[in-house]
């Protein structure tokens, strides 16, 4: 190992060693005056390993958000005083950056108005204007989907230390939930001021942080080792996903690829022969969303009906199952699977309530015919009509 290299892995081991003190005690002003020559001299590069490295030793994603918290606002002069990065216009993360500077115009729209409900009774007409601004800010939703669903697959099939963007996923999640709970607050018959105050203290807090973690640690690492072809690959999946505040333009010229449409000959299906063309038809007609995943935990496939109930993109194709879903949510797809695998179940059900619609989401095990396991297809459908179906109904009614 070359003395730079030792060095460089030195000050790797004393900074996962100082972060792990801070994540482990309550006070650690004595741990900060000892690494401070670190602490503001952290790189972008540095901060995405030691998180990578303390989320693989510290399985608690609360816990271990709460002290990335501590830790990141330790590092936040060193950041900060870094040159910002500048981003191609109107690449990929361009327009991500466009579209958090209208989030942040909109938080400070929203300041004024927090003042003022703090300082005078809760109006009607404040009352409405409050709900209207955290509606619109609940928007940016779509900005941390398409993170989830195009940015983060290809950070993973390119660092090792990808892991950072668990703990950032579970912060999304945290901010729709306040968003949500905080326009319920607004609407409930019952207003309590200390509640309305701790969500949005919450709301601003993360909002921003996030903000400031993607412009000043991914995207100058992501400009530095992610192929230009794959940042123009992540705008074109962008394109079929909505944006909250912004609509992303590309010129058809950039956008060419040079896939060739291949002629396929016919599948046999053993219940029917059918080109790959009418079998893709004939999935996305159903109205149902269809994901497949293979013995290897791999997802292989995901159908596209007209409507959508889960966000997909194809950057998710060869991805890790369990890096599909949010931290606290992944140790049930986890679960299933191994049920699946083991041979104990061969079925799951859920259903939830979003948006005014009842959603089914099954799960099924795939066996072949010696009874292997092959993987899992995941189904979900809105079923509020089927609920609400009753006797019987043997004529023809297109009414």
């Amino acid at each position: 190992m070359s003395e730079f290299t030792q060095k460089q892995q030195e000050r790797k081991n004393r900074l996962l060693a100082f972060c792990t003190q801070i994540l482990k005690i309550d006070k650690p002003l004595d741990a900060v005056e000892k690494n401070r020559d670190i602490m503001d001299t952290v790189t972008a590069e540095e901060v995405i390993w030691v998180v990578d490295e303390m989320v693989k030793q510290f399985p608690d994603m609360e816990n271990l958000k709460t002290g990335i918290n501590k830790i990141l606002n330790l590092f936040h002069k060193s950041l900060q005083n870094k040159a910002e990065t500048e981003l191609p216009e109107n690449s990929f993360l361009y327009y991500l950056k466009v579209d958090n500077d209208e989030m942040d115009e909109k938080l400070k729209m929203l300041k004024p108005m927090i003042r003022q409900v703090n300082k005078e009774e809760l109006t009607e007409t404040l009352r409405k204007d409050l709900t209207d601004k955290f509606t619109d800010l609940l928007a940016f939703d779509a900005h941390y989907t398409i993170k989830e669903n195009i940015l983060f697959p290809f950070l993973e099939k390119h660092w090792s230390d990808y892991r950072c963007v668990q703990v950032m996923w579970s912060f999304h999640d945290d901010i729709r939930r306040n968003l949500k709970e905080i326009i319920q607050l607004l609407q409930g018959n019952s207003f309590d001021i200390d509640e309305f105050n701790h969500l949005a203290g919450l709301i601003f807090f993360n909002m921003y942080a996030i903000k400031f973690r993607e412009e000043r640690i991914l995207f100058p690492q992501i400009l530095k080792n992610i192929p230009e072809k794959d940042l123009l690959q992540m705008l074109r999946e962008s394109l079929d996903m909505p944006w909250p505040y912004i609509k992303p333009q590309l010129e058809i010229k950039m956008i060419e690829m040079n896939e060739k449409e291949q002629k396929s000959g016919e599948i046999n299906l053993q219940t029917g022969i059918l080109f790959p063309e009418q079998i893709r038809l004939m999935l996305n007609h159903l109205p149902v969303d269809i994901t497949y995943v293979d013995e290897n935990d791999k997802v292989r496939y995901f159908s596209s009906p007209k409507k959508r109930i889960f966000p997909r993109s194809v950057s998710i194709v060869g991805r890790d199952v369990k890096n599909c879903h949010p931290p606290e949510s992944v140790h049930v797809v986890e679960q299933i699977v191994e049920a699946f695998r083991n041979g104990e179940k061969d079925k799951a059900d859920f259903w939830i309530n979003m948006n005014n619609e009842t959603i089914l989401i099954q799960y099924f095990a795939v066996r072949d015919e010696q009874g292997t396991y092959r993987g899992v297809i995941e189904v979900s459908q809105e079923i509020s009509e089927i609920k609400s179906l009753q006797g019987e109904n043997r004529l023809l009614d297109w009414k």
